[in-house]
């Protein structure tokens, strides 16, 4: 899987970003092919946040002609991560489920 990864509003250090790709790297095995491409993008939505640091991860996952969106807003950008990891985890999984079950159709 390719990973481009951008920031806003904050700097991608080297242990965010190797954080990042174990995170969302991850998800290859349940993908299951190298085609793929994830689009990883955190950050802060503003500067001047009146309740405290909010940071939001969001990844878009294309799958062939498929394109798959996940977002989450944490005040902790690592939880932000994961959380946004667990829930394309799990649209990959419906994905692949449905993908099934279609394949299972009597043709007519």
């Amino acid at each position: 899987m390719r990973l481009i990864i951008s920031a806003k509003n904050i700097a991608l250090d080297d242990a965010l970003n190797v954080f990042i790709r174990e995170k969302i790297g991850n998800l290859d095995k349940v993908i299951g092919n190298d085609k793929s491409e994830a689009k990883v993008e955190i950050g802060k939505p503003s500067r001047h946040h009146r309740s405290g640091p909010v940071f939001y991860a969001e990844v878009n996952l294309r799958l062939g002609g498929n394109l798959l969106r996940a977002s989450c807003s944490h005040e902790d950008l690592r939880n932000a991560i994961v959380d946004v990891k667990d829930e394309l985890q799990a649209q990959i999984k419906k994905f692949k489920e449905k993908r099934k079950d279609a394949a299972r159709q009597p043709k007519k």
